[in-house]
C-alpha cells in the first residue's frame, strides 16, 4: 500500500460524509477505537499502517472508492437504497444493545 492508497485526514473525513457516518461508526467497522480514527482525521498522529489498512478496507467495504487523486467516492449509485437501510438497521441495533 503506497501514500496514495492510504486515506488521509481530510479523505477519512469526506469519506465519512458520504457515507453519514461517526467516527464512532467508522471505528466500530474498521475494529478500532475511536481515538484511532480521532487522531487520524485530527492530525495529532500517524496511525500504525494495519490501522490504516483497517480503515480503508471499512470504507471500501460500504463502497467508497479512492480514486487516483485521492478523492473518495460512493461507487454505488444514488438511487441505490441499501445504504439508507443499512445506516437504518444500524441505528436501530445500536440503540438496543
Amino acid at each position: 500500500m503506497d501514500s496514495r492508497t492510504v486515506p488521509s485526514a481530510d479523505q477519512s473525513k469526506a469519506a465519512r460524509a458520504l457515507l453519514n457516518w461517526s467516527r464512532v461508526r467508522l471505528a466500530a467497522k474498521a475494529n478500532l477505537s475511536e481515538m484511532v480514527i480521532s487522531d487520524l482525521e485530527n492530525e495529532f498522529r500517524k496511525p500504525r499502517p494495519h490501522n490504516l489498512a483497517a480503515i480503508r478496507k471499512a470504507f471500501e467495504d460500504a463502497g467508497i472508492v479512492f480514486t487516483a487523486e485521492g478523492t473518495p467516492s460512493l461507487a454505488r449509485s444514488e438511487g441505490d437504497s441499501g445504504l439508507a437501510t443499512d445506516n437504518r438497521q444500524w441505528r436501530r441495533r445500536e440503540k438496543k444493545g
